[in-house]
């Protein structure tokens, strides 16, 4: 991963976290909505939902060693810890998160099975078959090398073992390329969100195919996720939200005000959720 991009990642998160956590707590992620979007709920419950959804839609029934790449402030990997009494390993790039993912660790009581630390997704400081599920939930979208990054997915786990990425992903362009007015709508968004690029959930799978993953599986559940962006719009008007985004510095500021482009982004269809899941 370039320097640039990689401090521009570290400083995205350092600075907005905390704003993301007092406004709508620990998971830094899409709700589920039901399958057509349609789903009333609360919304983090629709967060909570989505990793359910998730897991069963995989079908893993248990994992002992997991690991979390892009874990955020923990929120998935002390989920899952709990969900399947199971040992946690979470990585990021910002030193924020991963210090309060530490802290929450311990106030959840699993400071013992949940354990945190910077590294680069694309270059984990871990050993070859060292996982039995490896966890993406909306981090792919940051790699600015897909092919690297799912091999050193693929390299960590176990044989047997389980791979579930969750990512943003464009259109499909197998039968009409993108136009220049999606070329122009995908680059204002790696802007703000400080994305080198996104693929679609084909490209996805042809590169999980020539890793060697097996019982490839994939989705698209772009319309069960499409409100998330509406109700993150409008908890920004909160006074809360407000006052955070003014203490959180400009690079926050702008991602607030751009919450729009994902919006508009599902409401065209270029902007897309996509789902893999294979074994080793």
């Amino acid at each position: 991963m370039s320097p640039t991009l990689y401090e521009q990642i570290q400083q995205f998160y350092d600075a907005s976290s905390s704003l993301w956590e007092q406004v709508w707590g620990e998971h830094m992620h899409h709700g589920y909505y039901g399958a057509d979007g349609t789903q009333k709920k609360e919304r983090r419950q629709a967060q909570i939902d989505l990793i359910e959804e998730v897991i069963r839609w995989t079908g893993v029934q248990q994992a002992e060693n997991i690991l979390d790449v892009g874990c955020g402030i923990g929120g998935s990997s002390l989920y899952l810890a709990g969900r399947f009494n199971a040992r946690t390993t979470g990585i990021t790039l910002s030193p924020v998160q991963a210090a309060r993912a530490t802290k929450r660790a311990s106030e959840f009581g699993l400071s013992a099975r949940s354990h945190f630390q910077v590294a680069d997704a694309q270059a984990m400081p871990f050993t070859d078959n060292s996982f039995d599920l490896v966890w993406s939930l909306e981090s792919g979208e940051h790699m600015p090398d897909k092919s690297k990054f799912l091999q050193e997915c693929y390299r960590v786990l176990k044989p047997g073992g389980t791979l579930i990425m969750v990512t943003w992903c464009h259109r499909p362009i197998d039968n009409l390329p993108l136009t220049a007015d999606e070329e122009k709508h995908l680059a204002e968004i790696y802007r703000v969100y400080c994305l080198p690029y996104v693929i679609s959930l084909p490209q996805y799978e042809v590169i999980a195919r020539e890793l060697g993953l097996q019982n490839i599986r994939s989705a698209d559940w772009s319309k069960a996720v499409a409100p998330f962006w509406d109700v993150v719009i409008d908890s920004t008007f909160s006074p809360m939200a407000i006052w955070g985004l003014l203490c959180s510095g400009w690079g926050t500021i702008q991602a607030a005000l751009s919450l729009g482009l994902m919006s508009r982004g599902y409401e065209r269809g270029l902007i897309r959720f996509g789902l893999l899941c294979g074994n080793k």
